[in-house]
């Protein structure tokens, strides 16, 4: 029985950091395809020569995927089976393995895959924060006005939220968190993960912009932050609640079509009072 299938495109994560992270998988198949397409083939042959790997490849990064990704998918359709690898992790995670992937169910060509590491979800389990709900962001655009308007969407997420950052621009990214964030939202910054000198380093936002200032990073980093706790969030709803009168809280939900009962019933809830209360105070 023969390990791969013609004209299939397999998607092979590769180890973040420490090889012995490959799967038995991953390493038949590369050994099988008829091509491996690589981020950066130099890159790759560490890999391919640690485990004595002979299959040839080819390049196919975010510079040329306009030109070599149909080319690609004419080798597949003519029946040649490809491993699209990245330089570490899960290929189309932050890269353009998913245009190819696209271009593939476009043609009709099968796509399936090996999985393996991922740097967004092994820094999610090491950051201690909450693994139950979370959103990926990757890396934020390079253009300043363009993250900042991505980052003002996330002021009040309440997920568990995971970037990318490259240490060059690190601490202006720490900067603009605890602007918006605010600085005493919980952070994990980790980084060489898997590797000898793997750190997980845990504190504040405020915290991580003091110490990446008077320390300069090195390496790309996994940033995992906490949410917007809903416990905040109910805290900035009561102070604005607080900030009017009984009766316009009771008057703003009648003005949107409630009863009059169903109104004070929802302004005590609001401010976390009984509805006698909110009674007592309209009838004096």
């Amino acid at each position: 029985m023969k390990y791969i299938m013609a004209g299939t495109l397999y998607l092979c994560a590769t180890p973040i950091g420490n090889l012995d992270d490959i799967t038995f998988r991953v390493v038949k198949l590369m050994e099988s395809v008829d091509v491996i397409a690589a981020e950066d083939t130099r890159n790759t042959l560490k890999l391919l020569n640690h485990f004595e790997i002979k299959t040839p490849m080819t390049s196919y990064h975010e510079h040329n995927k306009v030109t070599k990704g149909p080319v690609l998918v004419e080798r597949m359709l003519a029946g040649e089976s490809i491993a699209l690898v990245t330089d570490a992790g899960m290929p189309g995670i932050s890269d353009p393995g998913a245009d190819l992937v696209k271009l593939c169910y476009d043609a009709g060509v099968p796509v399936t895959v090996a999985p393996g590491a991922s740097a967004a979800v092994v820094a999610l389990v090491l950051s201690g924060l909450d693994t139950r709900r979370f959103v990926f962001e990757g890396f934020l655009p390079s253009d300043k006005k363009e993250r900042r308007a991505i980052l003002k969407t996330l002021e009040r997420e309440h997920r568990t939220m995971i970037f990318y950052e490259a240490p060059h621009r690190l601490t202006d990214t720490l900067e603009e968190l605890a602007e918006l964030f605010g600085e005493d939202r919980q952070m994990a910054a980790t980084r060489e993960l898997t590797k000898k000198f793997e750190e997980v380093r845990r504190d504040t936002i405020g915290g991580h912009l003091k110490h990446f200032t008077e320390n300069p990073p090195k390496g790309e980093f996994v940033l995992v932050c906490e949410g917007f706790s809903l416990e905040a969030q109910r805290q900035e709803e009561m102070e604005s609640w607080e900030s009017i009168s009984v009766e316009e809280h009771v008057q703003k939900y009648v003005d949107q079509g409630m009863s009059e009962k169903d109104a004070m019933k929802q302004a005590a809830k609001d401010r976390g009072v009984s509805k006698r209360d909110i009674y007592q105070v309209l009838k004096k």
